[in-house]
């Protein structure tokens, strides 16, 4: 199976101020406030829902086919992905603006103050699949994630023209998108990925019921934090996955990511609905226990011990075949 994905691709700057905000703030002067903070970390990190998604399919031994817009400073990035099994050559790149970036000073109190910069990212809008599907001939399946708004519709309105089956998962751009904007990207999906307040947010804005929502897309995945996930599709049980205990927590950024990643992974191997979420869910563990996005590293045998430990050795057995990860 033949999987692109679309969506952001970021550079992310996280910054620690060891101290905390409010002793800066004077409430009265709040409408001319001038403030500067001297920062004891700085740590650059690659991000954005694409790129994380399309980097965890690659690990695991596929090569998906990675549709975004970036800047002129992609080139390290894009070597990062093409060497973890990425397809990075549908990726657009701006002639005048930089990288989608995220900047972000933490306090010691978790309080943040946040910028988010979408740059080359204004340009997936003028991205066209079809030169895509012509060069790899031909796709199976099209994720389109978090992007410009636009991009997300182009996008859309091309699977359906060309009968392409389309993963609808449009995640942190819900909350500035309208109720016929949702219904626009959601409706015929052959998959909608949210996560459980997304989904009450999905039904919120565009006064649909969750049996609506069911009788509109294909397939619905909601991922539950620590309490899984859960498929349902019209005609189907519900089935619900656990996840894996965690050996340590060191940051959830980029966990849902990784739920996708393993899941796609999963349905491109043909495998049943509850092992691509095991394994998604597998996945999802490993970036928790790392800091970044993409920082994780999977070795084979830990893998799927780990995996037989949580699912049982008949699941293991049933997922050996196919997972392929860089390390014996």
């Amino acid at each position: 199976m033949r999987v692109c994905v679309t969506g952001s691709i970021a550079t992310d700057h996280l910054m620690t101020f060891p101290g905390k905000f409010s002793d800066s703030i004077v409430a009265d002067k709040l409408d001319r406030i001038s403030l500067s903070f001297l920062v004891d970390e700085l740590e650059v990190r690659r991000g954005g829902v694409a790129a994380n998604i399309a980097f965890g399919m690659g690990v695991l031994g596929l090569n998906p086919v990675l549709v975004a817009a970036v800047g002129q400073d992609f080139a390290d990035y894009r070597s990062w992905l093409d060497r973890h099994g990425v397809d990075t050559t549908s990726v657009r790149v701006s002639d005048v603006r930089h990288t989608a970036r995220f900047v972000c000073t933490t306090d010691t109190d978790q309080c943040q103050i946040a910028s988010f910069y979408p740059g080359a990212m204004t340009e997936a809008r003028e991205i066209e699949l079809g030169p895509v599907v012509d060069r790899v001939g031909g796709l199976d399946l099209v994720l389109i994630g978090a992007n410009d708004p636009e991009a997300m519709a182009r996008h859309t309105d091309e699977c359906r023209f060309r009968g392409i089956k389309f993963i609808a998962d449009p995640s942190q751009q819900l909350a500035r998108l309208e109720g016929d904007e949702i219904k626009q990207l959601i409706e015929g999906a052959a998959y909608l990925f949210c996560n459980d307040y997304e989904a009450g947010l999905i039904e919120q804005k565009t006064g649909w019921s969750s049996a609506d929502v069911l009788n509109h897309v294909g397939v619905r995945v909601t991922t539950l934090g620590k309490d899984g996930s859960r498929i349902e599709a019209n005609g189907m049980q519900s089935i619900e996955v656990g996840c894996p205990p965690e050996e340590r927590k060191a940051d959830p950024t980029g966990v849902g990511d990784a739920f996708r990643a393993g899941f796609f992974a999963g349905v491109a191997w043909d495998l049943s609905y509850e092992r691509s979420a095991q394994i998604g869910s597998l996945l999802a563990t490993y970036v928790i226990e790392t800091v970044g996005t993409q920082e994780y590293e999977l070795a084979q045998r830990h893998f799927l011990t780990r995996f037989a430990e949580t699912y049982g050795d008949a699941a293991a057995a049933d997922v050996a075949a196919h997972i392929r990860c860089p390390r014996p």
